[in-house]
């Protein structure tokens, strides 16, 4: 058996890639590990002498078909009565690298500079005949998406062994410009060929793009009402009669029209949650897809299915949270879609819903509304959304979140705040998405921005008037195998005016709109929420202890009010852990933030938090599952105390200023954080 196979020597390819070149693998780690290996579990790979030679032919093979001439691989072998340990030792050489890159047949056609910034083969780069091969890939689709669809690129290449050069030339032959003749649909049995027409991309006359066929592919697969569709040209050789349109043929297999869905799920936040959704393609005879969604959350903890899990299988901050905890959450929502709205790049949403939903410790929201919405330019890199919502429903929160908003605790003002209100908002969202893979990205990045306008402009009471916008920035890089360095900087501010409530001239926010931070996908030295403007409230005025001259009130319940701006910034590298790399990873983490009352300090920077940290991610095909510990040496926000006089049910101030001594032992000072899903 196969107890050990390591590669030496190797610098210009990992040893990961190699592993897959050859055909002898190691045994898996509880197979090799002399902790566990007595307990005869774990993959058991066996030693093929002959194929073994053979691997060496493919390594020295490989090496230089990726520019390595010189490369020499040589075998150690230990063997005991059942095992052998295998290492293979690699003189890799100086690599044979490309000194001239020759581009012909492409004047007129395509500008030859950025041709070579998307080849993957430069200049000085090492001879690699699979990069060349890519390249010439790279060369013909740049022409079939400029009208010549029956181009072909040819490749050769002169190598000097001695000279460690290779001049590479790579020849176009475009054959003729085209434009696209007929669209041709088949298939079809129940769905309308108007309706298949619509969503395409090609129509009669336009210049032929290779990329428009795959994008018209894609778009049907996405209306949901086709199992099977191929767009592609009818001929695969140019017509004969010097015709210079080319006919594209669209074969189709229509599916099913209806789906339903059920999902359950369990988040740290919500306890356990569970979901369906039914969805009717086709709807009216087109494209549209009529949606029935619905959704519930904080099963096990809120009425009415209350199960006393606060304190057992849900988050532990949950059992402290008896204002927007005690009530499971729900959204109910009937949505039209349009996915070829005025163009097949424009799609158009139109809906109703009935929504409650809470923050933990802070705020719920409950309501009931419509909305529209057009996204322009759905498949291209940016697209932009355009959003109307109007609702009407009432935000709960505790009092001493309202009276630090506005100043004012008396009863009237905060019945007003309690009551019903027009709800109405104009938003407009654009973002750019380049990862390689939405659950856990290790390339590419995003950026994201929204702008958000309420006003009675728009249909909304006057208590809602103020502006939004929320900035976003991340990026990916990859090292070796698996190893990632992301990074993500996001920013908000809020721009309220003065609103008149309980005939009060104040500025307001409603406590949904505002910025929080703190918890598992934010700085996660905190808990959910706890970082940033907070009120303490006290019923009791004598239970209290004095530590180093201050006094630590102890029964103090805490109430985020949230902020107007928002700074936070995240930067965490992810690296193989030694055993299991395929599956389990180790973080390192730093996060800095605040949420500020005043939106000058955002820019200051002032009163920033720094919570550096570990982490384990473990691979799922929900995405990762993530533990991680934070390091929190800061006191806790300062923040106004109130009195509560639980008989009276008033609440006024008592200390303008409080902020609670953090104890100095380091257990204390440590925030576990659980979630699934990558932070950012």
């Amino acid at each position: 058996m196969v107890r050990q196979l390591a590669f030496v020597g190797n610098h210009a390819i990992d040893d990961y890639t190699l592993s897959t070149v050859i055909a002898t693998s190691n045994s898996s780690w509880f197979a090799t590990s002399w902790l566990v290996r007595w307990l005869g579990l774990g993959a058991k790979r066996y030693f093929d002498d002959l194929e073994f030679r053979r691997d060496v032919v493919r390594l020295i093979i490989y090496y230089r078909q990726s520019g390595y001439m010189q490369a020499v691989v040589d075998t150690s072998l230990r063997r005991t009565p059942r095992d052998v340990y295998i290492t293979i030792r690699i003189f890799e050489g100086q690599p044979v690298r490309v000194r001239r890159l020759d581009l012909d047949g492409i004047a007129g056609i395509v500008d030859d500079r950025s041709l070579r910034r998307a080849l993957p083969l430069k200049v000085g780069d090492p001879f690699n005949r699979f990069l060349m091969q890519a390249s010439a890939d790279t060369m013909a689709a740049w022409l079939r998406n400029r009208g010549f669809p029956y181009s072909q690129v040819l490749r050769n290449f002169d190598a000097e062994a001695g000279e460690l050069a290779a001049d590479v030339r790579l020849e176009a032959v475009p054959g003729p410009y085209m434009r696209i003749g007929n669209v041709v649909v088949e298939g079809l049995r129940r769905v309308d060929t108007s309706t298949v027409l619509h969503t395409l991309s090609v129509h009669p006359g336009e210049q032929y793009r290779e990329d428009l066929l795959y994008r018209s592919q894609r778009d049907l697969y996405g209306a949901g009402m086709f199992r099977a569709a191929t767009v592609a040209l009818r001929d695969t050789l140019p017509p004969a009669n010097g015709d210079s349109t080319v006919d594209v043929i669209v074969r189709l297999a229509e599916g099913s029209r209806q789906r339903l869905g059920i999902g359950a799920g369990y988040g740290t936040l919500d306890c356990f949650r569970a979901q369906a959704g039914w969805s009717a393609y086709g709807f009216l005879g087109d494209a549209r897809v009529l949606d029935l969604s619905a959704r519930l959350s904080k099963i096990g903890v809120g009425a009415p299915l209350n199960m006393g899990f606060k304190k057992t299988l849900c988050f532990p901050g949950l059992h402290a949270d008896s204002t927007t905890s005690d009530t499971v959450n729900y959204n109910v929502a009937l949505t039209l879609l349009q996915p070829a709205f005025l163009s097949p790049s424009h799609t158009a949403s139109a809906g109703v819903f009935a929504e409650r939903r809470s923050e933990v410790n802070t705020y719920t929201r409950i309501q009931v509304g419509a909305n529209v919405g057009v996204t322009f330019n759905a498949r291209r890199r940016v697209p932009l959304g355009l959003a109307y919502v109007l609702s009407r429903g009432r935000t709960e929160a505790t009092d001493a979140n309202f009276c630090s908003v506005f100043n004012v605790c008396d009863d009237s003002t905060l019945r007003y705040l309690r009551n019903p209100h027009r709800f109405a908002s104009l938003t407009l969202t654009a973002g750019l998405h380049t990862e390689d893979f939405l659950l856990d990205p290790s390339r590419g990045g995003h950026v994201g921005i929204t702008l958000l306008h309420s006003s009675r402009l728009l249909g909304s009471d006057t208590l809602y008037e103020f502006n939004r916008g929320e900035l976003e920035v991340a990026r990916y890089l990859s090292f070796g195998r698996r190893g990632v360095f992301a990074w993500r900087i996001r920013a908000g501010a809020l721009v309220p005016t003065r609103v008149t409530a309980a005939g009060q001239r104040v500025q307001f926010v409603p406590p949904e709109q505002r910025f929080y931070a703190g918890g598992p996908n934010s700085v996660r030295g905190y808990g959910a929420n706890q970082l940033g403007p907070l009120v303490y409230v006290i019923t009791d005025t004598t239970d209290f202890t004095v530590a180093g001259g201050d006094t630590v009130y102890n029964r103090v319940t805490t109430a985020p009010i949230g902020g107007n701006s928002l700074f936070l910034a995240n930067a965490e590298l992810r690296v193989p852990a030694p055993v299991f790399p395929n599956r389990l990873r180790i973080a390192a983490f730093v996060d800095v933030g605040q949420v500020y009352l005043q939106q000058n300090d955002l820019f200051t920077f002032r009163a920033l938090r720094v919570t550096p940290g570990m982490g384990v991610r473990v691979t799922t095909p929900l995405g990762p599952i993530r533990v991680d510990v934070a390091y929190n040496g800061y006191d806790r926000e300062s923040g106004k105390l109130k009195l509560l006089d639980e008989s009276a049910q008033t609440l006024t101030d008592y200390r303008p200023a409080y902020q609670p001594k953090r104890s100095g032992s380091l257990l204390k000072r440590l925030t576990l954080q659980f979630a699934i899903g990558q932070v950012f």
